[in-house]
């Protein structure tokens, strides 16, 4: 079995198999994030799905991320997407159809297989195949990537990340204010976080 069709397995299993359900532009566009609200130190990341160096990060270091800071109450982690191309664009308005509790999963399915459809000749025909494996009929996929709303509200907010921390190129993290760009070494990231940590004692 490839790592592709492993990803396809994990986003299958990982949740309920419910009957799809479209969201509100609303319920698209909320927030996505991982771990405890009230943790003292938020980490964002501005990500583009087509980005090598953003899968890198995804594939590397989030899951030790995720095992020492976010399950443990101390990190909140925020994704948002900042699409730097029509291929991230149409990745990130499917993603954001995806019911949320699928969501992360979606995500790093996108970046696990990201040589494969972002790369393809017909990267949408690929990405539609992923997102049936989310539930979406062909109807609930073109309806989603038609949805001029949730494309201008993911473009808004990506500029609004461009104007408030002065992000152009991805991965860009903000971790309580202080910002980190590229795909640093985990040691990186556990520095900061640890003196974010420091500073709210």
């Amino acid at each position: 079995m490839t790592k592709f069709w492993r990803l396809l397995l994990l986003l299958v299993v990982m949740a309920p198999m419910t009957a799809f359900a479209a969201l509100s532009t609303e319920e698209a566009l909320a927030e996505r994030s991982l771990g405890n609200p009230k943790a003292p130190v938020t980490l964002i990341e501005y990500s583009s799905m087509s980005c090598p160096h953003c899968a890198a990060f995804h594939r590397e270091t989030l899951a030790k991320i995720k095992s020492n800071y976010i399950d443990t109450g101390k990190v909140l982690y925020v994704f948002r997407e900042f699409p730097l191309e029509p291929r991230a664009m149409a990745a990130s308005i499917i993603a954001r159809c995806v019911d949320p509790s699928r969501y992360f999963a979606f995500v790093d399915m996108l970046y696990g297989d990201q040589a494969s459809w972002a790369k393809a000749s017909d990267p949408i025909k690929e990405l539609q195949l992923r997102a049936q494996l989310a539930g979406m009929s062909e109807s609930d996929f073109k309806a989603c990537l038609d949805n001029k709303q949730l494309f201008e509200g993911i473009q808004k907010r990506a500029e609004a990340g461009s104007k408030e921390y002065s992000i152009d190129s991805t991965p860009t993290f903000i971790i309580n204010g202080t910002k980190i760009s590229g795909a640093v070494p985990y040691e990186q990231f556990e520095a900061a976080i640890n003196e974010a940590l420091k500073a709210k004692q």
